[in-house]
């Protein structure tokens, strides 16, 4: 089971390290992902291949749709929080709880008659959803149990529920958990987030009934708050392009694997990569024409749902699964379509289950005397880089000082759990002097952990990552 939330780790962090007033809410969000950043792999096997070609109208006799109801958190953390609209019942007048349920209801459709799926799971699951959650929180998720949505800043973010691809995307999150199961960490976990969006944009394309040449390419357009220079959180048709804007810094996404990114931020630039596989689908899509629920997102869902992918598979085992699906659901010259949209982003298919090997470089050690913590990950792929001078306080009265030498045992690797990391949230990484780094995603950190994190981030003068959160 996987976590995933929206938003990049390199934005947020970006943000969160600015003189903008926004940069506390997204502070506060990245340490409250981190805490949800769980690992839990489900034990489901990868189901057969169902594939409906037919859209638009369930065939009689057809089972009743999936149930779903939105909570409201209230501003706080509990989850699922009250029940406030399930499915059947009218719009309450709360504007995040009645987009949430009619994205919802949108997305089960998309799914059902596009690719003959029920629910995230195929079985029929009830789907729950939380809405108001936190104050100013910037950022929604996947958190391997319901969907759960941020109301946003009010500076830079508007409400998660606004931006109805959002909630596709984090759909897709759940999908691929119960399917093909890919890592979340270097190429795999590029591969998840690119097939989230594949699904988003499915779904603005499906309800906006518009064919491939109409249709945007944009993911979370309409996120951004107005004055923030930004036509959408990312571009599948130019990866690297959606935003340039003093606050936000500009779009970081790489559309070439010549040009992949080898980072140890953000599980191995998962959202800065996945603009490869985007631009991968976008040339695909607009090769094969039509309606990209009925041609491209049908070979992708094919692909992700057919049996063929490895958790750790990269980029040219999906190639060679997705060119195989194409022959399969389409026909052997849209497979060569496929195939040569692959090509042109540097991909060659590969043998199914062979992972791109993917070098990561160790990280720097931290200057003498200092605690650095870098924490990366989240919708936003933002990165956040602090530092706090142990030996600064020569006298003892510092009790910030004090109580961040007092954790140190916090940090001994004993006391580090040991599982991979999930989709969307956030990874801590602690840098101490002769040690080596020790990284904690956020719902592993012990209590200690999280307070010591809090005491450098929040107060150690800590400065945005220019490189687009890589190291």
């Amino acid at each position: 089971m996987q976590t995933c939330s929206f938003v990049p780790p390199y934005l947020l962090a970006r943000i969160s390290q600015s003189r903008d007033p926004a940069a506390t809410s997204c502070a506060e969000t990245m340490r409250v992902d981190e805490r949800f950043r769980a690992s839990r792999r489900t034990a489901d096997e990868a189901e057969g291949l169902r594939v409906h070609s037919t859209v638009l109208g369930a065939a009689p006799g057809e089972p009743a749709p999936p149930a779903w109801t939105v909570h409201d958190a209230e501003s706080g953390t509990r989850l699922p929080g009250t029940p406030v609209r399930a499915a059947g019942e009218p719009a309450t007048g709360d504007a995040a709880v009645d987009e949430a349920a009619s994205g919802i209801e949108a997305t089960l459709r998309l799914f059902a008659e596009a690719f003959g799926r029920r629910s995230y799971d195929d079985e029929g699951s009830e789907v729950t959803l939380t809405v108001h959650y936190r104050e100013n929180y910037d950022n929604a998720f996947w958190d391997g149990r319901q969907l759960v949505f941020g109301d946003g800043d009010g500076r830079v973010f508007e409400r998660f529920t606004k931006a109805v691809d959002v909630l596709g995307h984090e759909f897709g999150h759940a999908v691929t958990e119960r399917s093909a199961r890919l890592d979340y960490q270097g190429p795999s976990g590029a591969l998840n987030e690119s097939v989230s969006d594949v699904f988003g944009t499915c779904l603005l394309q499906w309800l906006a009934g518009q064919d491939v040449e109409q249709g945007t390419w944009l993911i979370g357009q309409g996120l951004f708050r107005p004055g923030i220079a930004a036509r959408a959180l990312r571009d599948l048709a130019a990866p690297g392009t959606a935003y340039d804007d003093p606050l936000l810094g500009r779009d970081p996404q790489v559309a070439h694997l010549a040009d992949y990114v080898e980072t140890q931020d953000d599980n191995g630039g998962v959202h800065i990569n996945s603009g490869i596989p985007n631009r991968a689908f976008h040339l695909a899509a607009t090769g094969l024409g039509g309606r990209v629920w009925e041609r491209a997102g049908l070979v992708w869902y094919a692909a992700l749902t057919g049996g063929g992918l490895e958790p750790d598979s990269g980029f040219a085992s999906f190639a060679r699964v997705c060119v195989d699906a194409a022959e399969r659901v389409l026909s052997a010259a849209d497979a060569q379509v496929v195939a040569e949209a692959w090509a042109q982003v540097g991909v060659t298919p590969g043998r199914a289950g062979a992972p791109v090997a993917v070098a990561v470089p160790e990280a720097a050690p931290a200057p003498s005397g200092l605690l650095r913590v870098r924490r990366t990950g989240g919708f936003a792929g933002l990165t956040t880089v602090a530092e706090l001078d142990l030996d600064a306080d020569q006298e003892g009265g510092d009790s910030r000082i004090a109580e961040a030498r007092s954790l140190l045992p916090a940090l001994e690797p004993a006391q580090v759990a040991d599982q991979p990391p999930a989709p969307d949230m956030f990874v801590y990484v602690f840098e101490l002097p002769g040690r080596a780094a020790i990284t904690v995603p956020e719902p592993q950190l012990t209590p200690e952990q999280g307070r010591l994190a809090a005491l450098v981030l929040s107060e150690g003068g800590g400065a945005p990552d220019r490189s687009g959160g890589t190291s």
